[in-house]
């Protein structure tokens, strides 16, 4: 068994201490802290002799040549895993990680609780127009409180695109509305979704039938401008559409023009294309568009429990154990030829299969 230390690297942004805690808590691991900007030498003294990268996942908090893309695994040869912090994983090439026999793991799930909340809190504030009565009551007076009248949830048709995890406990919450649940999940059985609580149906139907479309599907090739101006036009006049997935699933050009024409009554958007998005973004200019700054995750709670499952998955990685949330599983029995020559063998680690 090799007694070298095993370096796991991240970047100096905020992260729950309970990260670097379980980490220092290994005597065989030593952590690595990277300046985002300044740097640069440093950074990549560090990354190069990683054999673990904790990322961010948010594309416009990293700068691009921290990615982890194809050049960024070319200059670090001995890496092993890349952890993409949360759910997502935008910034993390992992096609270009599998055929370097890099595997990639992500936190999904841990911020679950905090996104079904506020997804249910975007949908209550544009739903009984909270927002636009919050904004009229600082700048006039002399409406009518009939003027920002809003809609009951109790009866209404929520449709959730993706019915994951998030997806799961939004149709819980919205079970309590007395709401009917409709869900599409191309990697779901009909039964399954039922299991998880909402009828199964094809996108189309739900677009047509919901009075809230609300987006919990991953961001990828088949997703990216999902919802364009034929979506939004398939839904119901008056209807609602909420994201807390990610930005470049809906297209905010044709969610501008739905907004505007009065085809939709209102907006709850989490995630932009650019984020922040610019202050003259022509949807935070529309009182009947609740805008928040990607923070359906960020909670107290849900942070400590990302940093704790990304720190638990080091840990377990680094004694050969194939770790929960694994992105690219196939990439397994690479990883694990690259691990023994790196590191020998140890009690964890189960003799490699072609």
């Amino acid at each position: 068994m090799s007694s070298l230390p095993k370096k796991v690297v991240r970047f100096d942004g905020w992260i729950d201490p309970v990260f670097d805690r379980r980490l220092a808590a290994e005597r065989d691991i030593a952590l690595g802290i990277c300046p985002v900007a300044g740097d640069d030498d440093k950074a990549w003294a560090l990354l190069s002799g990683a054999h673990v990268y904790q990322v961010s996942s948010i594309k416009d908090e990293l700068p691009s040549q921290w990615f982890a893309d194809a050049s960024l695994l070319q200059r670090c040869s001995k890496l092993l895993c890349v952890s993409s912090t949360g759910a997502g994983y935008d910034t993390v090439n992992v096609q270009a990680c599998s055929k370097a026999g890099v595997a990639v793991v992500n936190q999904a799930g841990a911020n679950a609780v905090s996104v079904a909340e506020h997804t249910l809190g975007l949908i209550l504030g544009v739903s009984r127009r909270m927002l636009e009565c919050d904004r009229r009551m600082r700048r006039e007076r002399g409406f009518a409180r009939e003027d920002v009248m809003g809609h009951e949830m109790m009866g209404k048709v929520l449709g959730l695109v993706g019915i994951g995890q998030v997806g799961t406990r939004v149709a819980s919450l919205a079970k309590a509305f007395g709401m009917k649940v409709l869900a599409t999940d191309p990697c779901l059985s009909t039964e399954e979704i039922g299991r998880r609580g909402a009828i199964a149906v094809p996108l189309a139907d739900l677009l047509d039938a919901s009075d809230i479309v609300s987006l919990h599907c991953p961001r990828d090739r088949s997703t990216l401008k999902m919802m364009d101006a034929q979506a939004f036009g398939q839904m119901k006049r008056g209807a609602i559409f909420i994201s807390t997935a990610r930005g470049g699933i809906h297209d905010e050009s044709a969610l501008v023009a739905a907004l505007q024409s009065g085809h939709l009554a209102g907006a709850g958007i989490d995630v932009w294309d650019q984020e922040p998005p610019a202050l003259d973004h022509a949807l935070l200019g529309m009182d009947n568009v609740f805008a928040t700054f990607h923070i359906a995750g960020v909670s107290h709670e849900a942070r400590r429990n990302v940093a704790e499952m990304a720190a638990e998955q080091i840990v377990q990685l680094l004694q050969g154990s194939k770790p929960p949330r694994l992105v690219n599983p196939e990439v397994w029995p690479e990883f694990m030829e690259r691990y023994i020559t790196i590191f020998g063998r140890t009690q964890c680690a189960p003799e490699p299969t072609k």
